[in-house]
């Protein structure tokens, strides 16, 4: 029949890492939707953060999924309303303001984060001012996942 497997199996530490959008203190690895490892609908990532790691309130285009494997933090709401992260901890955050989120690591911190897709233009987060809740992204950032032109629509 001449049927050939396509199935994907390697280890984690084979995965090339690097910083993370919030720079110092994070490290990501993309374990699916990357060249490395291409993938036709999402991106799923661990991320690893130091103790002390602070990434600001954002919010994402699309949902974001995390599921914390190790570590303990504390995630923060638009409201500022405080969770606690533990091993086990699953968070949502919808796509928009409203799903806003921010980290604070207190002690080393590795979760899985799982985006349900590749395009580099849907995955760009913006950065919230708690005060005036007006967003922002820097430019350089915006460029590195395409987003000064898109391609279609994001709705």
């Amino acid at each position: 029949m001449g049927l050939k497997s396509i199935l994907k199996v390697f280890n984690e530490e084979e995965v090339n890492s690097t910083l993370g959008i919030g720079g110092e203190g994070q490290r990501i690895r993309v374990l699916a939707g990357s060249e490395q490892h291409p993938s036709e609908r999402m991106i799923v990532i661990t991320k690893s953060f130091d103790a002390g790691t602070h990434e600001t309130l954002h919010w994402h285009l699309i949902e974001a999924f995390y599921y914390v494997i190790a570590g303990r933090g504390v995630i923060k709401d638009i409201e500022g309303k405080s969770y606690d992260l533990r091993p086990g901890t699953v968070i949502y955050a919808p796509p928009g303001i409203a799903g806003s989120h921010e980290w604070e690591v207190h002690e080393p911190l590795k979760l899985i984060a799982f985006r349900a897709t590749g395009d580099g233009e849907r995955i760009i987060q913006f950065n919230v001012d708690k005060t005036s809740k007006e967003s922002s992204i820097a430019y350089d950032y915006l460029t590195k996942w395409a987003g000064t032109q898109f391609k279609k629509s994001l709705y």
